[in-house]
């Protein structure tokens, strides 16, 4: 398999080096414009965006919300694929290799995909100052300015904020496990209605878990640590296996994604599903998608909160046209818009104080959450993303250790 990647990566170069016309624009010729230059170089240009696209409300706020504003705006077509993970690294890093303009222009990344897009070097060089509304970024806030541990230092711009919850049906479960350490006898008590879904949300669990495990949280802040990693991760692997057969299915499958995770919630055969937004509980009870007695809730000593960004893809072929969008996208009134519950209800990533009051009003009378927590009571319990090489390591092992035993 790495053999046949490196020949089709050394193809791609051939290629690429065949039409010397069509080499893309460096990073620091694109950034070297002011902001009225990049604006009038971007207007009436297509946008191509890669994201995620697993959830119907995030694709409505995009399709019918940001789209028509851009269009309107700046006369920019905004045209989103899906795209994540491991599949994007590797066909920007072959565009690199190529030394070719490429296919994306911009990019719904976070974590463990902008630690592996840095080591290709397939991101715009620090792009976030050039931004106007870049001002109004919370970028003092840990949660925000840093990813997985890595300073973001301009080279992604955050776009949201959330923490990992849990989403129980309370109708079917009068007291759920309030804590980490409560899980295995709850688990006991109540057989068949647990599993864990085996995808980023699913190792944002298990993070959590194996954090929780070690009693010290803050023992994960910093580079990754083998030997942390190994203590640990063996005590969840253990936790989970001894109490494996009270899972869904007995523990003998586990769902690959979470929308069939939220499907079985919704039909009533698990009485637990996961989000990593805090508020995604509130639009799903809107939709009819989830019951009205679905409840999230934090379990002690925490779970993660973090961030999701924008990248602009280094060879982009519009680069300026992707920081038009970028620069809506954080605009007040775009962060509004999805910041309620009844559209998406993504945390903001601005600074509310730097507003004005009459724009900061908006934000503090938008609908309040009926079923998920309000963000200031869960803050105490906000544990910071660890390395990315965790989740890495915890995919891989969560497979060979849980699911083949």
């Amino acid at each position: 398999m790495k053999q046949r990647l490196l020949l089709y990566l050394a193809t791609l170069a051939l290629l690429g080096g065949c039409n010397s016309a069509d080499k893309p624009r460096e990073a620091a010729q694109v950034l070297a414009q002011s902001w009225p230059q990049i604006e009038a170089a971007g207007r009436g240009q297509m946008v191509s965006m890669v994201m995620w696209q697993g959830d119907p409300l995030i694709n409505r706020y995009m399709t019918t919300y940001v789209k028509p504003e851009v269009k309107r705006r700046y006369n920019v077509d905004l045209q989103i694929s899906a795209g994540q993970g491991a599949g994007l690294v590797q066909t920007l890093a072959a565009e690199q290799a190529a030394d070719q303009p490429s296919e994306a222009d911009l990019l719904w990344i976070n974590g463990e995909t902008f630690y592996q897009l840095r080591q290709v070097d397939a991101l715009l060089g620090p792009f976030v100052d050039k931004l106007p509304n870049a001002h109004l970024l919370d970028l003092q806030n840990p949660f925000i300015n840093t990813d997985f541990q890595q300073p973001v230092n301009g080279m992604e711009c955050p776009w949201g904020n959330v923490q990992f919850t849990f989403i129980y049906d309370s109708s079917r479960v009068a007291a759920p496990p309030r804590s980490f350490a409560e899980l295995p006898a709850f688990l006991k008590a109540h057989p068949g209605q647990f599993t864990i879904p085996n995808e980023f949300t699913g190792m944002t669990l298990l993070k959590s878990w194996m954090m929780a495990l070690s009693g010290n949280p803050a023992l994960f802040r910093g580079k990754f640590n083998e030997a942390l990693y190994r203590k640990w991760s063996g005590e969840l692997w253990r936790v989970i296996n001894e109490n494996k057969r009270y899972f869904w299915k007995q523990g003998q499958t586990f769902p690959e994604q979470l929308a069939p995770l939220h499907q079985l919630f919704a039909n009533g055969e698990v009485a637990f599903t996961f989000s990593n937004n805090d508020a995604e509980v509130d639009n799903k009870v809107n939709q009819r998608v989830f019951p009205a007695s679905a409840r999230a809730y934090v379990p002690a000593p925490g779970t993660i909160q973090n961030s999701h960004y924008l990248g602009i893809v280094q060879h982009a072929r519009h680069p300026e046209a992707a920081l038009l969008v970028v620069n809506f996208l954080i605009s007040p009134e775009a962060q509004l818009q999805k910041m309620d519950p009844n559209v998406w209800g993504d945390h903001t990533v601005l600074k509310l104080s730097t507003l004005p009051a009459a724009q900061r009003r908006q934000f503090e009378q938008l609908p309040s959450r009926r079923y998920a927590p309000r963000r200031e009571a869960i803050q105490n319990l906000a544990l910071p993303e660890p390395d990315p090489e965790y989740m890495t390591r915890l995919f891989q092992d969560f497979r060979t250790q849980v699911i083949e035993k």
